[in-house]
């Protein structure tokens, strides 16, 4: 298990969370930059080493009735990708007249991100790293495709 300080030190290497201390030594990380209500992204880290990161955009995960993920257990590589993965979770832009999102996150089992994003008429997919994956017509094209790679929305 990590320490407090180990934990510390891969959550505060996200410059886009603010620090928060909360009672009982405890810290929350919030993410203000979200899309939605919810920024928060770690809640209650505690010295114990028991905390919980913000899940409930996202598949795979056993989540409490607040969308939370205990990461007690997490070693160093799934704390660092559940707390990225939440803040790309919280980033999905909509634009006002439609339902469809103008930016949207999707991962598959492997934790692999891509992102859909329209740019004009277009539907690009784009992997981690930038590289374009593919272009659609529509969005519904774009869906389709990533669902057929075994990618789902977070």
């Amino acid at each position: 298990m990590l320490t407090f300080e180990e934990k510390l030190a891969i959550i505060e290497s996200f410059p886009e969370l603010e620090r928060n201390d909360v009672s009982l030594r405890r810290v929350n990380f919030h993410y203000n930059d979200s899309s939605y209500d919810h920024k928060n992204v770690v809640y209650h880290l505690h010295p114990n080493g028991n905390g919980f990161v913000y899940a409930g955009k996202m598949t795979g995960f056993e989540t409490n009735d607040k969308g939370m993920v205990n990461v007690r257990d997490f070693t160093e590589k799934e704390l660092h990708e559940i707390i990225r993965n939440s803040i790309l979770s919280l980033t999905s832009k909509k634009t006002e007249d439609s339902d469809e999102p103008t930016e949207e996150v999707w991962m598959n089992d492997n934790t692999v991100t891509l992102t859909v994003i329209q740019e004009e008429d277009l539907w690009n997919v784009y992997s981690e790293d930038g590289g374009l994956d593919g272009t659609f017509n529509s969005y519904k094209e774009a869906t389709n495709y990533l669902e057929a790679e075994g990618f789902s929305r977070i």
